[in-house]
């Protein structure tokens, strides 16, 4: 009990120091200029971001760029990592994978996206049609993943099917296949997975650029006797292309950081591994973690472009209004 009441007391005592110093503080700047008052004010309000800002992301970044250059052992071996990452047969199937991707990812989930919002846009029941197209955004990658396995699940030729798609093949008297297992086609099935679930996010962006569209623009055009094909070329997609460049370069950085939906269907294996999921492989499976940091540290220099890129387009749309 003496124990706690000790420990009571100076935990009293700290606070009593800790409310005298802001009471000194901010009595001090009470008296000061009122410059000198703004300057202590936005200080106040910024250091705190800023320490947690460098313990949080600056210190582990340095961090991680001195561990790519280490071996398993802590060992300083310069650029061998990276020489291993752009030379061993497993690390450019993963780095092609990536590339794969991130072109095919971003491309079709937009353009399906826009497709879908195009077409239903004030069609009846577009809010349900648009629910159900929304509704895989609200499921997790990994629960994406456990889902996606029992659709490609394989239960061999002459057993029966329990996968949706086996099972449509089994109908039209096709030999059931494996999936996730035959390289490198099943690296476009687990993509499918990722586009099912970005096609949502980019069908309600688009669908509110499009419904933002002034209407005189839009008459205008058919006045003009612009066709349905031509008004969306020349009218509608102009008038989105902020909205649809933020779509395309948000599905890029997230695909750039795909690990769940691998890791839950085939764990990298089969020749399905991207970065993200052989950094983790290589740093927590291989015990390898000076190659699982230069997988990082080359996925950090892959997204920086697209952030980059997706910054300074919302500085020149708020520089234009």
């Amino acid at each position: 009990m003496e124990d706690i009441a000790e420990k009571g007391l100076q935990v009293v005592v700290a606070l009593a120091i800790f409310a005298a110093i802001i009471g000194v503080i901010m009595l001090i700047v009470d008296r000061a200029p009122k410059s000198a008052r703004e300057k202590v004010q936005i200080a106040g309000f910024l250091t705190p971001a800023l320490i947690l800002l460098a313990v949080g992301l600056v210190y582990p970044a340095l961090q991680t760029t001195y561990l790519s250059f280490t071996n398993a052992a802590g060992e300083f071996i310069g650029l061998d990592n990276f020489v291993w990452m752009f030379t061993q047969p497993e690390a450019l199937i993963t780095l092609r994978n990536t590339v794969i991707w991130v072109v095919l990812v971003p491309l079709l989930a937009s353009s399906i996206g826009l497709a879908y919002a195009v077409f239903i846009d004030k069609a009846r029941g577009e809010k349900a049609l648009k629910a159900l197209v929304f509704m895989p955004m609200a499921i997790s990658f990994v629960g994406a993943g456990v889902i996606w396995r029992f659709v490609y699940a394989y239960k061999g030729a002459e057993a029966d099917q329990i996968g949706l798609v086996n099972q449509i093949l089994v109908w039209f008297g096709q030999t059931p296949k494996q999936f996730l297992l035959d390289a490198p086609e099943n690296t476009f099935f687990l993509i499918a997975v990722m586009i099912w679930i970005q096609t949502g996010f980019a069908m309600v962006v688009l669908s509110a650029a499009i419904k933002g569209i002034p209407t005189e623009i839009i008459e205008a055009a058919r006045l003009d006797g612009a066709s349905a094909w031509q008004q969306f070329r020349n009218v509608t997609i102009p008038t989105i292309r902020g909205s649809l460049i933020v779509v395309v370069t948000t599905i890029t950085i997230g695909t750039l950081k795909v690990f769940d939906i691998v890791r839950t269907m085939t764990a990298g294996q089969y020749e399905t591994s991207v970065v993200a999921n052989e950094m983790y492989t290589q740093a927590f499976r291989a015990g390898e973690p000076g190659r699982g940091a230069a997988l990082a540290l080359v996925l950090f220099l892959m997204v920086l472009p697209v952030v980059v890129y997706n910054a300074r387009l919302l500085r020149q749309q708020k520089e234009i209004r």
